[in-house]
């Protein structure tokens, strides 16, 4: 409704989890780099943590838009799946032909493989990111772990990405996955902004959005914004579409 009244060519504060509107404050900037460090140095497992609406959807997808062509990514979002349908998602991500009948769990355990092992031999990279991790019942974790066996002598065939929320720690700290957590290289807790961060953050969206500066929040407006948000990106998306809605109805 208030996006034509204010000039901009779409809503700045939307809640879909849009890579061109990642806002790198210090946080997101260093939870950018572990992603990038785990997955061109073939760490093999990476685990992002964040509490709800922190961005970490929106940081994931902004990574898979700067790889080099040559990673292959799968991008898994449903977590509320069974191992062989975790692995046939995979597959289909990669698109690996999956039109098979009765395919059985090891026959896509050996297609992933020869996929990985043919990516490897033309210098390419592959990247799994299951976005929801917290989700994955034990039995789906462990099928996970076991893929990170798929590897060359000197380095692990898939980088794999967990991203999950903050019940994704104790997830993995529970001793059925000793083995899984033991494996984990990487690891970053991805915290809300910090109360510097909203202008740029609000900032930022306007500016993507289209805006020209005719529309500025208030060094007070932005105190109180941080003050309800405690710099949760969502919930500052959730505020400032509000106030936009107000001030054009008014």
């Amino acid at each position: 409704m208030y996006t034509s009244y204010f000039g901009f060519k779409e809503n700045p504060f939307s809640l879909t989890p849009d890579p061109n509107y990642l806002y790198l404050s210090r946080n997101h900037k260093e939870a950018f780099d572990h992603l990038l460090y785990g997955i061109n140095e073939r760490k093999g497992f990476i685990v992002i943590t964040g509490g709800v609406g922190t961005g970490k959807t929106t940081l994931c997808r902004a990574l898979l838009g700067t790889l080099d062509p040559s990673t292959k990514t799968a991008l898994i979002f449903n977590a509320y799946l069974s191992d062989i349908e975790l692995l046939k998602t995979i597959n289909q991500e990669f698109g690996i032909d999956t039109d098979v009948e009765g395919q059985s769990k090891k026959d896509c355990i050996d297609s992933l493989n020869r996929f990985l092992l043919e990516t490897h031999s033309q210098g390419g990279n592959a990247v799994l990111l299951i976005d929801e991790a917290q989700n994955l019942s034990h039995s789906v974790l462990e099928q996970i772990r076991m893929l990170s066996n798929l590897e060359t002598e000197k380095e692990k065939l898939v980088q794999i990405v967990l991203a999950g929320q903050l019940e994704l720690r104790d997830v993995l700290a529970s001793p059925a996955l000793k083995q899984l957590d033991e494996r984990i290289m990487v690891r970053y807790d991805l915290k809300p902004l910090e109360r510097e961060d909203v202008r740029g953050y609000v900032e930022h969206r306007l500016v993507i959005a289209g805006g020209r500066g005719n529309v500025r929040f208030t060094k007070g407006a932005l105190d109180a914004l941080y003050g309800c948000s405690q710099g949760n990106p969502r919930r500052i998306n959730g505020v400032c579409d509000r106030a936009l809605l107000i001030a054009y109805s008014k």
